[in-house]
């Protein structure tokens, strides 16, 4: 008996269609964990597609991809930094989106600089 055929694990063909192009059909195969639900299943596979736009734009804002390798622990140090900078910069949109205003623009007019309201 092969290793990925076992009685507790299942194989699933999944089909995703393009909403921008409905002729188009996608599959995928899966295999997991037989108690596994058809909407757990789905989840899990929808969240590729934002994982793999993460990674591309790390790419082109923070240069993930930018490093010649030729040690790991220079590349783990260049990923590690890479990474943390795209976090950061995640999270400075985020904020920027909910108030409207970015972390780096001056404090508004109407504050003095120690503070205090005019």
């Amino acid at each position: 008996m092969r290793p990925w055929h076992r009685p507790d694990r299942r194989h699933w063909v999944i089909a995703r269609r393009s909403v921008s192009r409905p002729d188009e059909l996608s599959y995928y195969i899966a295999y997991c964990p037989a108690e596994t639900t058809l909407d757990d299943l789905i989840r899990v596979a929808g969240s590729r597609w934002a994982i793999e736009e993460c990674f591309q734009s790390a790419k082109q804002e923070c240069g993930l991809d930018d490093y010649p390798v030729r040690r790991y622990p220079g590349w783990h140090r260049h990923m590690t930094l890479v990474l943390a900078a795209h976090a950061c910069l995640t999270v400075l949109r985020a904020r920027e989106l909910d108030t409207g205003k970015a972390e780096t623009d001056p404090p508004n007019s109407s504050t003095l600089s120690d503070g205090y309201a005019q």
